[in-house]
């Protein structure tokens, strides 16, 4: 990836909103109350690292721990800033981003995402060079700047970020709970443990395999439905790489009834925030079609449904457009 000069201005900071969905595709797990994920350990010579013995207001961001992280950013704000090692303002830009965030007392986290060894957190964020800077507020991406920046530049930034967030009810801050006597979140079932188990050593068959055993002791467990069509969807997309992705896209271009392409461009398009294109497509190969292969694009159409959440309103309004192309 390349880095090129551009740098955040007051004016691009004035203009700061919340749009869009960040990855669904991680598994959908409980956060801890107003604290980050732990942070794992810093290798040598990599930039920046939590003090020992506080919370950490800096942890780093891996495919493990993404979607905690985003759900932590109901709470407080998360500010992702990915980078790597080959991208020579990398180090000072980091180290510059925790300093500034270390000053604002636990009013949001920095997650350091190393594009090199996490590529998928990259494509989350459809990030094109480093380093770049987006937050996450209420699940929201909120794009702050890519490549070189200053403290002060930097602060200008999170200045604004805090007044969307604040915009948005997001007024927490690290140690809220503690304070509060908040008691720590309910051990999850076992067969849900051993999903996020196996999800944690990349064994998704094996999580897959402990979700629809909970599938069959319950029918009724949505969060195992949820969890299964979350962890297939991740399979699908583990081995899939960046030239086989553009090339799955030129195909779906190109054969617009290939019912395996416009399923993978879903999936592309599930895992890159682009919900209603993933949905619209399904919904409108399904209309052009008849037999088998709409089934087969029906049921897929179902399971993002779970990905996304029943409750969002753009699967409520994507089932309206999938009844009318049904009925």
């Amino acid at each position: 990836m390349s880095s090129p000069g551009y740098r955040p201005t007051p004016a691009a900071a004035s203009q700061l909103n919340l749009r869009g969905a960040v990855d669904l595709s991680s598994l959908r797990r409980p956060a801890p109350a107003q604290s980050p994920p732990a942070a794992g350990p810093t290798e040598p010579g990599t930039p920046g690292g939590a003090d020992a013995g506080r919370a950490p207001l800096r942890v780093d961001a891996t495919e493990t721990n993404f979607q905690d992280l985003v759900q932590l950013s109901a709470q407080i704000p998360v500010l992702f800033l990915l980078w790597s090692r080959y991208a020579a303002e990398s180090p000072a830009v980091l180290d510059a981003a925790e300093r500034v965030v270390n000053s604002y007392g636990g009013r949001l986290v920095l997650a350091a995402a190393d594009v090199d060894s996490f590529p998928q957190l990259a494509q989350a964020f459809q990030v094109q060079a480093v380093p770049t800077a987006v937050a996450v507020v209420k699940g929201q991406p909120v794009p702050l700047f890519q490549g070189p920046a200053d403290d002060e530049q930097i602060r200008g930034l999170v200045d604004e970020l805090l007044k969307v967030a604040a915009a948005n009810g997001v007024t927490g801050s690290i140690g809220d709970a503690a304070q509060e006597g908040e008691t720590e979140p309910a051990p999850l079932p076992p067969l849900h443990q051993a999903a996020v188990d196996a999800i944690e050593a990349g064994d998704y068959a094996g999580a897959a395999a402990a979700y629809k055993q909970a599938l069959l002791e319950q029918p009724a467990d949505t969060e195992a439905k949820a969890g299964l069509a979350q962890v297939e969807l991740m399979a699908r997309l583990e081995k899939l790489t960046a030239p086989e992705a553009e090339s799955l896209r030129e195909l779906a271009a190109q054969e617009p009834d290939n019912v395996q392409a416009q399923l993978g461009v879903a999936d592309l398009d599930i895992s890159g925030g682009h919900i209603e294109d993933a949905f619209n497509r399904i919904i409108a190969f399904i209309g052009r079609n008849f037999g088998p292969e709409r089934e087969t694009a029906r049921v897929r159409l179902l399971e993002l449904f779970e990905v996304v959440g029943t409750s969002d309103e753009r699967v409520a309004k994507a089932r309206q457009g999938l009844a009318r192309v049904l009925f």
